[in-house]
């Protein structure tokens, strides 16, 4: 189709930051392909095909060890291209589905079974058209044990989604901070609401991710570096980072993964706080059994 995006780099460089053993890319996703796993009619957007093979093959050129797949919005409720890829990675993959909020009992069974490990809310209007809150409660507290609530939204709606928030029965992890004004700085009205979202509840955790959305100052993102690294070293043991890639939407600005890569010694300075961020957060919300 003419109308299909792509929204990847072609060929990212190799980043000069060597991820530690064990490191998890833990957001990113995949398109189809079409032909085997059909866009939803509802669609905002319709990329290329961004399969499985593409994916691991970049975790590798990167350096990094596993990967937590979200189901892209472009799938729709229909995880299966999500969980074909999580099949296989040989263990080294974990998912986040989207569900109709009237799913039972066992689907998300199944879901599990599939290496599943939580479902994403999506606050978005130029992504999604609805989002139901008081359905997105009621099967948030049917999930299985040990899974997470995913939520995205920007940060000009923190305030309202606190009520909805503080309900969530089960722990939350929050993409890309909420889409702060990073220009702002680390101090600036937006991180310090969503500081105080962080200190709420002990089980909020939070992606440091995508500058390449979050920074107009564009590649080498330094307002994002500014601003984000004080949230790691504050917040060491409640962030967990990922590329993004294919990076949705992106087509007009395509980021270079090795350079989205080596953001992560700009936040986490330390060996101990990349750990952190890279090994033992997503092992303990992905791989719980083997923590």
């Amino acid at each position: 189709m003419s109308d299909r995006i792509t929204s990847w780099h072609p060929s990212p460089g190799k980043p000069r930051f060597t991820p530690p053993p064990g490191a998890v890319d833990a957001h990113c996703h995949v398109f189809g392909p079409q032909d085997r796993f059909p866009f939803s009619p509802k669609a905002k957007y319709l990329p290329e095909d961004a399969g499985p093979e593409m994916l691991f093959a970049l975790r590798d050129h990167l350096g990094f060890s596993r990967n937590v797949i979200v189901q892209a919005s472009c799938h729709g409720t229909d995880n299966a291209a999500t969980l074909d890829a999580i099949a296989r990675s040989d263990g080294m993959a974990r998912g986040v589905a989207v569900v109709d909020p009237a799913i039972g009992a066992e689907e998300l069974a199944a879901l599990h079974a599939g290496g599943m490990r939580g479902i994403r809310f999506n606050f978005l209007k130029r992504l999604v058209d609805n989002a139901p809150k008081d359905r997105f409660l009621e099967v948030a507290s049917r999930l299985p044990a040990g899974w997470h609530v995913v939520i995205y939204f920007e940060a000009d709606i923190l305030e309202e989604l606190r009520p909805f928030m503080d309900a969530i029965p089960v722990p939350i992890v929050v993409d890309h901070m909420g889409r702060p004004d990073v220009t702002q700085g680390p101090d600036g009205p937006d991180l310090l609401a969503f500081r105080r979202l962080l200190d709420s509840r002990p089980d909020i955790h939070f992606k440091p991710t995508c500058p390449d959305r979050l920074d107009p100052s564009g590649d080498p993102w330094d307002a994002f570096a500014a601003a984000v690294r004080p949230l790691v070293e504050e917040y060491p043991d409640r962030c967990i980072w990922g590329t993004d890639w294919p990076h949705p939407n992106m087509q007009d600005a395509v980021p270079d993964d090795g350079h989205l890569t080596d953001m992560i010694p700009r936040i986490a300075p330390t060996e101990q706080l990349q750990r952190k961020l890279l090994v033992d957060n997503p092992r303990r919300l992905y791989w719980a059994e083997e923590v």
